[in-house]
């Protein structure tokens, strides 16, 4: 026993076992991960443990009778000219079996087997994986003490590789497991690896010699392709990583509503979807309405109010019957109080109550008739603005500018509108009007998340928020205000000024184009 340890030709023969040893054991391994995933998570480490030990035990027991383990070369009987010795039956009966596990795993995988019942996970019996696992070993087991028995001449140094070889592999048994487990594509390439294996066992049990080289370099190559797949969906999931997770939850939502991705291309003939036999789970409004909730936290104040220019406001400084036939003939149910212009607001009131001030009065009360006007930053979200609404007791709320100038007004109606679309009052028209199946005419003032929702489109809103409308998008593409009639096309949709005067787009003509012929 000294002697071996000290003979350098024995510690290398050791090393070299090792080697060997985990080698021939890494498709043992392999099979055990696949077999432990059957089993309920608390019982796939003892499983392992119990495999692996059997493994040890077994391939010990066969190196302590290593005359009786050379005499299974010799041939036992005869078919057609083949002898078969009590390797080869052992060869091809492991060889077969390991052909039809790998098989019967692979259809489970590709055929989409669950493996649930009653809604509840049924996994496999622990005494059923377990045998599995042993009847696996002792194949694998013939395979490397024969290879043990070939390269060294002393039982100790045998049997030494073997107890460091299996100590390795339970070491590596666990990580290999979980890193199989979370990658299902590593799964079918490692039954597929067993395949290979399976065949050239059968094939060795026949007497067909297949280098083992072929196999490992079919391996290995196969492993090298299989690395660099998991190294670029690493890499796109790192990159898909830095969108918010707001933006990746929003759109998967979307997607699971049966919504059109970026980048997807404009289904022909309507909304997408429209091609597929069973119609969609979710209409199209109900997928614009839960949008425009999830969008709501990433939206200002500016990109919902009712713009300066189009704000129904009563001018203190009107004839008193002016501004009554102006509340009569007006639907809006409550309007800022000005003198004179939107810059110098004494407050706001309900068209009803003016009304009373100019039967009794004659004139409307500024003292006792108008409410204090909330003012909003055009910054602040739409979901703060809710919180400020909720308080305002059906008032509505000015909206102001980082330098103080009234921009606009906001109302909870407008806030509804940036869920459920528009709802244009007694004077007003639709600012997105459909006029055909892929064509729609559009106001240059019309907010561009419902337009994207009309046309089931991406990539108008901006992304800084410097501009919320469709004309706003049309002068940024530009580069200033264009011409009646100047074209720009965007995701598969053409859009085409057609009403314009020296300050503004007033209306805009958006057509879906046709797909190209390789397309449609």
């Amino acid at each position: 026993m000294i002697e071996l340890l000290t003979d350098p030709a024995a510690w290398i023969g050791l090393l070299t076992l090792v080697v060997l040893e985990i080698v021939l054991g890494i498709d043992n391994l392999i099979f055990i991960a696949i077999l432990a995933e059957k089993l309920p998570p608390h019982q796939r480490d003892r499983a392992r443990l119990i495999g692996l030990s059997l493994a040890l035990f077994m391939r010990l027991a066969l190196l302590s009778i290593v005359s009786w383990l050379v005499t299974l070369t010799t041939p036992l009987f005869s078919v057609f000219g083949q002898g078969f010795s009590g390797r080869d039956l052992i060869l091809l009966l492991g060889g077969l079996f390991l052909l039809f596990k790998a098989t019967s795993e692979l259809h489970e995988r590709l055929e989409g087997v669950t493996h649930t019942a009653s809604g509840s996970t049924v996994y496999a019996g622990f005494g059923l994986v377990v045998t599995q696992i042993v009847v696996l070993d002792a194949v694998f087991s013939l395979d490397a003490v024969i290879t043990a028995v070939g390269m060294v001449e002393h039982l100790p140094v045998m049997m030494a590789a073997v107890v460091i070889s299996i100590g390795i592999m339970l070491w590596a048994s666990k990580p290999l497991t979980r890193f199989v487990n979370a990658h299902p594509t590593v799964v079918v390439l490692c039954l597929s690896f067993l395949l290979m294996i399976g065949l050239s066992l059968v094939a060795e049990g026949l007497g067909f010699h297949i280098p083992k080289g072929y196999l490992y370099g079919a391996i290995g190559f196969s492993v090298m392709i299989e690395t660099l797949n998991q190294w670029a969906k690493r890499n796109a999931l790192r990159h898909e990583a830095r969108r918010p997770l707001r933006d990746r939850t929003a759109e998967s939502i979307i997607r699971l509503l049966g919504g059109r991705g970026p980048g997807e291309p404009v289904p022909a003939g309507g909304v997408p979807g429209a091609a597929l036999a069973a119609e969609p789970a979710f209409a199209v409004e109900e997928r614009n309405m839960v949008s425009g909730v999830l969008s709501l936290a990433d939206r200002n104040v500016r990109s919902v109010m009712t713009p300066r220019t189009d704000i129904s406001w009563v001018d203190l400084n009107d004839d008193p019957d002016a501004v009554r036939e102006q509340l009569l003939d007006t639907p809006h149910g409550i309007f800022p109080v000005c003198r004179g212009s939107l810059d110098d607001v004494v407050g706001v009131a309900r068209a009803k109550d003016l009304l009373g001030h100019l039967l009794r009065d004659g004139k409307i009360d500024e003292r006792g008739g108008l409410r204090t006007p909330i003012y909003v930053p055009e910054s602040t979200t739409v979901i703060k603005l809710i919180d400020t609404l909720r308080g305002a007791r059906g008032q509505l709320a000015l909206v102001n500018d980082e330098h103080g100038t009234l921009t606009g007004v906001v109302t909870p109606i407008d806030v509804l509108e940036a869920i459920a679309g528009e709802f244009p009052d007694e004077d007003e028209t639709l600012e997105i009007l459909q006029t055909a199946s892929d064509a729609w005419t559009v106001s240059g003032s019309a907010d561009l998340h419902l337009l994207e929702q009309a046309l089931q489109t991406h990539g108008l809103v901006s992304d800084d928020d410097s501009y919320t409308s469709v004309a706003g998008f049309l002068l940024a593409r530009f580069g200033g205000l264009p011409p009646a009639k100047a074209t720009w096309v965007h995701d598969g949709y053409e859009f085409v000024v057609t009403d314009v005067d020296a300050q503004r787009i007033r209306t805009v003509a958006v057509r879906r184009l046709p797909l190209p012929e390789a397309e449609a």
